[in-house]
């Protein structure tokens, strides 16, 4: 089996390049996100279909679809936000969904966060402000790309508190195989009554949009699962914040992108405050 630490490495490498593949395929966002779905739901199906136990309660059921439905949203929401905006801001600013779990945990759960959330929470917003300026905060003059981003991070964090909890009832392959046919059905609808066109690509697109579904969602997120389950969860999602560094990486390799000293800064402060926000307090771990 592979070693988890590693297998974490290789699914940050496999998500990171996500935004990059939105930005170089001529496609739609509505239609990079229905591909990126379809590739991996038809190369996971038939391993699903012939090794795997498929029935599951119904509850499950309906909480795995429920969870796909959410997921195609959240990235259609979010591959808009790339196309409207860069890569590296895109990611680091839907990254901000641990944060929303937090304040929708407290909301709808009534579980109140620690000191090291809402400490956490300060300081990714107060960098969020900064990246996009405080100027434009002030007076809600907040770019597409932004608001987009915000609101892929929310979806996120739904999809999170959707299925925290059913993940540790049925194998996590079968409820990826029952989500991913969710979001595929789904998206491939919002692309039929958008209009969008899905097919007469050239080859060169069509290895980019199955690299996207195999190895961004498929590879990335099975790998990644595999190490949330044989390494501390919080740990995890820590290091997942490197996903933005590595994509901020490859956009200025790849598209050119350029980050200025003011939205850097603005940028590491936001991942300093996420890290916070998954800190314990000690005299809660003792």
């Amino acid at each position: 089996m592979t070693n988890p630490k590693l297998s974490l490495a290789i699914g940050i490498a496999c998500i990171s390049f996500s935004p990059i593949f939105v930005k170089l395929v001529p496609l739609t966002a509505l239609g990079a996100a229905y591909y990126r779905m379809f590739f991996a739901f038809i190369m996971l199906a038939p391993y699903c279909l012939f090794y795997k136990n498929l029935r599951i309660p119904v509850k499950s059921l309906v909480i795995a679809i429920t969870g796909g439905l959410v997921f195609a949203l959240d990235i259609a929401v979010w591959n808009i936000s790339i196309l409207r905006s860069t890569a590296t801001v895109s990611t680091l600013i839907a990254n901000l969904a641990p944060v929303w779990v937090g304040i929708l945990s407290l909301l709808i759960l009534k579980k109140q966060p620690g000191i090291s959330f809402w400490l956490g929470t300060l300081i990714a917003i107060t960098g969020m402000c900064i990246l996009v300026g405080l100027h434009n905060v002030i007076h809600l003059k907040l770019t597409e790309g932004v608001l987009y981003a915000l609101g892929s991070s929310i979806l996120y964090a739904i999809y999170i508190l959707l299925t925290k909890d059913v993940l540790s009832s049925i194998d996590g392959i079968v409820f990826m195989f029952y989500s991913m046919l969710a979001s595929t059905v789904a998206l491939g609808v919002f692309c039929i009554f958008n209009g969008d066109q899905l097919w007469h690509y050239s080859a060169h697109t069509w290895l980019l949009l199955a690299i996207l579904g195999i190895v961004c969602q498929l590879i990335g997120w099975i790998t990644i699962n595999y190490a949330i389950h044989h390494l501390n969860p919080t740990q995890v999602s820590v290091t997942l914040l490197s996903q933005t560094v590595v994509t901020a990486l490859l956009a200025w390799l790849m598209l050119g992108e350029h980050i200025d000293f003011i939205e850097l800064m603005g940028g590491f402060i936001v991942l300093i405050g996420i890290g916070v926000t998954f800190m314990k307090r000690k005299a809660a771990a003792a």
